[in-house]
């Protein structure tokens, strides 16, 4: 009797055990095609919005037939009106000027601040980093950006007005607006390069005489490198695709400056200002298509040159 109470005692458990695994299974199978849906609808988002940009895009070339080097070299942008050939005026090339030195501008700029609140942050006063920058930090990434163009119409451009030169409206307002935009990026992203330093490398650096900010300058910067151009190349990208902040600073004038001080526009301002006031399937939407595939493809850009960083930081 005893024997066969233990027999089936034994087999209640296998059947326990198996019941328990099939449930396990059935769970992690669910899991795995919730998953798989989620991914897969994330894949063909994204890909829809690939498809729907680039063939708007590019109808500017195959439907109204218009030179896709002049397109990109011309400098005068009037799209209802035609030059002495009869070809539309639709050169963008002073709003891929201004994007470019809005955004470079702001990268050299916040760059070296971002860096030297990161170092401090991480490696001079940590506690006072915690417990009042990155406090700071997160506000400044939670203001929205129409609070920062607005400020930036307010302040910045009436300072600029009376006391440098011109109407205040430029790239210089611009590139200060989006300095403080992209600032609590740069230096959330560089704190986390700095901070995956391994502890050692500052120890064995100390013991051989060397001093904190020799350790920093030689051992953690220089270690850190990869993860800090990634942050700003990120820092970039955001500053490339702000719309609604530089559109009210800059001037939003389409026309190639040659001063800091002077009205100018971007991509994104001239996109914002025009696709609620075009006919879709018209030359004048179809072009504006095509400034936000030229958008596109930047943005792109950078996302390849951040993962070219990733990939050579993870091989070192």
């Amino acid at each position: 009797m005893g024997g066969e109470r233990s027999l089936r005692d034994l087999e209640a458990i296998k059947e326990k055990k198996l019941t328990q695994t099939s449930k396990k299974a059935h769970l992690e199978t669910r899991g795995k095609i919730i998953t798989f849906i989620c991914i897969s609808i994330m894949v063909i988002a994204a890909a829809s919005i690939l498809f729907f940009v680039i063939s708007k895009g590019i109808a500017t070339f195959t439907v109204n037939k218009v030179s896709f080097v002049d397109f990109i070299t011309g400098t005068d942008w009037n799209p209802s009106q035609k030059d002495a050939s009869g070809n539309p005026l639709v050169g963008a090339l002073p709003m891929i000027i201004g994007s470019f030195a809005v955004t470079l501008f702001a990268a050299c700029i916040a760059g070296p601040l971002a860096i030297g609140a990161a170092i401090f942050m991480v490696e001079i006063s940590p506690k006072f980093g915690k417990k009042v920058l990155q406090p700071v930090m997160e506000l400044l990434v939670g203001i929205p950006s129409v609070v920062y163009g607005f400020i930036g119409l307010s302040v910045v451009v009436p300072f600029i007005r009376d006391h440098i030169s011109g109407s205040g409206f430029g790239i210089a307002a611009a590139t200060v607006v989006l300095t403080v935009m992209i600032l609590p990026t740069v230096t959330s992203l560089s704190v986390d390069a700095i901070k995956s330093v391994p502890r050692h490398y500052r120890e064995a650096s100390l013991a051989l005489g060397a001093t904190r900010f020799q350790t920093i300058w030689k051992v953690v910067l220089r270690s850190s490198r990869s993860g800090i151009l990634t942050a700003i190349v990120f820092g970039m990208a955001r500053a490339f695709g702000e719309a609604l902040a530089v559109q009210m600073v800059i001037g939003n004038s389409a026309v190639i400056p040659t001063s800091l001080f002077e009205p100018a526009s971007t991509l994104t301002s001239i996109l914002t200002m025009g696709m609620g006031n075009t006919v879709m399937g018209t030359l004048d939407n179809n072009i504006l298509w095509s400034l936000a595939m030229v958008l596109l493809a930047m943005s792109l850009f950078f996302i390849i040159v951040i993962r070219f960083i990733g990939r050579r930081r993870k091989v070192k």
